[in-house]
C-alpha cells in the first residue's frame, strides 16, 4: 500500500511538472533555396476542407489552425527565399488542409496531415503545380510524461512535416510548364 502511495504521489508530481507545448508549425532550419522559382508570390491563401472534400478528421477547434499554417508557411518561403520579387510572371499558393489525423490517446501518438498544394499563375489561370502532400509527425515517450503534451507536439511535427515536404517538392517547379492550361493571354 505504501508503494502504491508513493507510485501515485510520483506521477502527480511529474504531472505537475509537464506543460503543454503551444502550437507551433514554424518549420526548423529552412535556409535559402539554390535554385529560384522565376515569378513572384502575390498571394498565399490557406482554407479548410470542405466536408465533402475532407480525407479524413477535422478535429473541432481546428480553425485556429487555419492562420498558423499560413504564418509559418510564409515565413519558410520568406527565408527561403525562392521567389523572385522581380519576375514578370506572377503566382499564388493556395493552400487547403485536408485532415489532420490526431489519436485521441496513444504513446508516440502519430498524427497525419494532408494538404492540397496549389501554384497558380494569376496571369493565365494555369495551374502550374498541384499536389496532395501527406506527412506524419510523432512525439517520443520521453518529450513528456503528460499525454496531452505529446498529442499537441504530435499535431505541431506532422504539419511542420507537411510544409517542409511541400517546400522540397515545389523548389523544382518550373513555371513555365503548367500542369493545367489556363486561359490565353
Amino acid at each position: 500500500m505504501k508503494l502504491f502511495g508513493i507510485m501515485i504521489l510520483t506521477a502527480l508530481l511529474l504531472t505537475g511538472c509537464g506543460s503543454i507545448p503551444p502550437l507551433n508549425f514554424s518549420v526548423p532550419n529552412v535556409g535559402p533555396s539554390k535554385h529560384k522559382i522565376n515569378a513572384e508570390l502575390k498571394s498565399l491563401t490557406v482554407t479548410l476542407a470542405r466536408p465533402d472534400e475532407a480525407k479524413g478528421d477535422l478535429p473541432f477547434g481546428i480553425e485556429t489552425i487555419t492562420p498558423m499554417w499560413k504564418e509559418s508557411l510564409e515565413e519558410a518561403l520568406n527565408r527561403m527565399a525562392l521567389f523572385n520579387d522581380d519576375a514578370s510572371k506572377k503566382v499564388s499558393i493556395s493552400v487547403k488542409i485536408l485532415a489532420i489525423d490526431a489519436p485521441s490517446a496513444g504513446i508516440t501518438f502519430p498524427t497525419t496531415a494532408k494538404a492540397q498544394y496549389e501554384l497558380l499563375d494569376r496571369g493565365t489561370g494555369a495551374i502550374i503545380y498541384s499536389e496532395i502532400i501527406e506527412s506524419t509527425g510523432e512525439t517520443p515517450m520521453d518529450f513528456a510524461f503528460m499525454g496531452v503534451a505529446r498529442s499537441r507536439e504530435s499535431i505541431n511535427r506532422s504539419v511542420q512535416n507537411n510544409i517542409a515536404k511541400f517546400l522540397m517538392s515545389v523548389e523544382t517547379t518550373n513555371v513555365n510548364r503548367p500542369l493545367f492550361s489556363g486561359r490565353k493571354k
